[in-house]
């Protein structure tokens, strides 16, 4: 009878022991998924994937979960724009992976997880976070401790496709200047309205450089705040265009090659008809729109540029040189220059 009392106090304290890890489980406001239920969703709407590599033996991971993933906002933002998948690396499932299953053949103690060691090359550091694009051929990983300022720069630069033309590095000293430096420009931007800018054009010729924003694009905002200000671009931008800030969400009616525009949602979308018009009806988010001094579009670009994307642009089509040689020609000179 004794022996089967002590039995019973066993079995009670490690289900007690049990209950009291998971009451100890640090929350998360973020909707975890498995690898396998992240890509079926994926099939049916594509979003970028974030991966949050963990242990649970992991202190910094627990944090994390505490407090980068308990903020509302960042919370808010994952669930909606990403699948956020949570893997144990020493997890002894079975997972499949862009079509290859990856096993961890060690059934006891405590095993890296063979995808886990692939997913981090190696380098085995927790918790250890990995950006992804819907077709997983872009990977951005941070290995340590995100905080919520440096989630941000990172699920922007995922979401909003900013990785196609600019290192994340420069990205993030940009976002950080756009969002928390108040440090004025040295060069202040002579910024315009279209209607403004079509008068002015009409008296003093001059091309028009249109920045096509909304006020929920982050990249948007950190183009705009940087890109054109910066030293690179700002003088030669007010000595040579004029600079159109168009919000595509706008009310606005602009006259525009003796045609009226209006924002009247006709074309489907909450975007002003110019706006459309320019972006050839798909527009992306931020767009530059160049056009001449008769109103001909010689270019639209769309997606987020730096400030050293941009200055060879602004020089191609402010310069006249687009006149006379391609802009591939034209770029090897001005990289030669630099």
């Amino acid at each position: 009878m004794k022996a089967k009392a002590i039995h019973l106090l066993i079995i009670y304290l490690a289900l007690a022991g049990i209950l009291n890890v998971r009451a100890q489980e640090p929350p998360s406001l973020v909707r975890w998924l498995s690898f396998k239920e992240a890509f079926e969703l994926n099939k049916k709407q594509p979003k970028p994937f974030i991966i949050d590599i963990y242990t649970d033996w992991c202190g910094w991971c627990k944090q994390m979960m505490k407090t980068t993933y308990s903020n509302p906002e960042i919370a808010n933002y994952l669930n909606t724009w990403f699948y956020p998948v949570k893997f144990d690396a020493e997890t002894k499932d079975s997972i499949e992976y862009l079509g290859t299953t990856y096993y961890n053949t060690q059934k006891t103690g405590k095993s890296t997880h063979p995808l886990a060691k692939k997913l981090l090359g190696n380098q085995l550091m927790y918790p250890s976070t990995i950006f992804t694009n819907y077709t997983v051929n872009f990977s951005l990983n941070s290995q340590g401790y995100l905080d919520i300022k440096k989630m941000e720069p990172m699920m922007i630069y995922t979401v909003e496709n900013v990785f196609r033309t600019t290192p994340f590095e420069d990205f993030k000293k940009n976002f950080e200047k756009a969002f928390y430096d108040t440090t004025k420009p040295k060069t202040e931007l002579q910024w315009l309205n279209f209607n403004q800018a079509i008068s002015l054009a009409k008296k003093h010729p001059r091309k028009l450089l249109v920045v096509i924003y909304t006020s929920w694009c982050n990249a948007c905002r950190v183009m705009n705040k940087t890109t054109f200000s910066d030293s690179l671009n700002a003088d030669y931008i007010n000595k040579n265009y004029y600079l159109v800030d168009f919000n595509a969400e706008s009310k606005d009616t602009i006259q525009y090659l003796d045609k009226k525009y209006l924002n009247n949602q006709d074309n489907g979308t909450p975007f002003h008809q110019l706006a459309m018009n320019l972006a050839k009806n798909n527009l992306s988010l931020p767009s530059t729109v160049i056009i001449d001094e008769n109103f001909a579009t010689l270019d639209l670009i769309p997606q987020y540029l730096s400030p050293k994307v941009l200055e060879p642009v602004l020089r191609f089509y402010g310069d006249d040189a687009y006149k006379k040689e391609k802009w591939e020609d034209f770029q090897k000179k001005f990289k030669n220059k630099k």
